[in-house]
């Protein structure tokens, strides 16, 4: 399997990520992170139809959820970003294979009037484990203060003399960061990127520096930064997007696109043999 690009600790690979998790080892991820794309018929700019049938995409999304699960170690995370009609989907499919362990809600900022709904101010960020999860790392993040007056926003209930030093203990709210990039960041003009704080926390709470992470939509490259810079190892896939992922990851790492990984990619790989074996379990299962 030939990479399209690699560094120290990763490999990207341009191509169809169903394709490429279908022939890669059982159990062998700590985590998988996925931000797909969410058939709204967003034009991308790079040719890739956002809008098919419902029933076709939610197929679609069930396929790759269950490969995701397949490539999972014991132990190991699945997080999915996603709108809160489309998580409600994916929830269901993934509890078929995995553990829930959070809804994380990431506020959006806006209360703009939708008809006859409430303004929907907040994206999902599904977090499903094979089992008991192998690595939980608490995260703490700074009390939060006011940027005009620079004083606490919270009162703490009069304890705030009991607050831990470090900061806060993470919650599954997160109201300290936009979902999206700004724009001026954006390696993909006009499309929404993630911001580099999302990806980056699913990996500190459920992986150790070492660790395999799989983000299998490669979109903006964020997670791939994340990994690299956390030392954990990484695999990619992205279908469309690879050049500009490129570009965001020389401009982050400077020298370390194009050098080879520590590890043998091939070795994620199934052989002839297994994947005969592979397809005939799919066959009588």
């Amino acid at each position: 399997m030939d990479a399209y690009l690699t560094t120290p600790h990763g490999a990207l690979f341009a191509g169809d990520c169903l394709k490429l998790m279908a022939v890669m080892k059982p159990q062998i991820f700590d985590c998988i992170f996925a931000d797909p794309p969410f058939n709204l018929g967003k034009d991308y700019g790079n040719g890739f139809n956002d809008q098919v049938g419902q029933a076709e995409y939610l197929d679609w999304c069930q396929h790759w959820i269950n490969e995701g699960a397949r490539l999972l170690k014991p132990g190991g995370a699945f997080f999915i970003y996603a709108l809160p009609e489309l998580a409600v989907k994916f929830a269901h499919f993934m509890s078929e294979r995995l553990t829930f362990r959070h809804w994380i809600a990431l506020t959006m900022k806006g209360t703009y009037s939708r008809g006859r709904k409430l303004y929907p101010a907040h994206y999902a960020l599904l977090y499903f484990t094979r089992g008991e999860p192998k690595t939980f790392n608490r995260l703490r993040v700074p009390v939060p203060t006011c940027r005009h007056c620079g004083k606490e926003i919270k009162d703490y209930g009069g304890h705030r003399d009991k607050l831990n030093p470090r900061g806060l203990n993470l919650t599954d709210f997160w109201e300290d960061t936009s979902p999206n990039r700004h724009k001026r960041y954006k390696v993909r003009p006009g499309v929404n990127e993630l911001k580099l704080m999302i990806p980056e926390r699913a990996i500190l709470i459920s992986t150790d520096p070492g660790d395999f992470i799989l983000d299998p939509f490669g979109g903006g490259g964020s997670t791939y930064q994340a990994a690299e810079f956390n030392h954990r190892r990484w695999i990619g896939i992205e279908l469309y997007d690879c050049a500009h992922i490129r570009m965001r990851l020389e401009e982050n790492l400077f020298f370390g696109v194009g050098q080879p990984p520590t590890f043998n990619v091939n070795d994620l790989f199934l052989t002839n043999e297994d994947y005969k074996d592979h397809l005939l379990q799919r066959v009588t299962g």
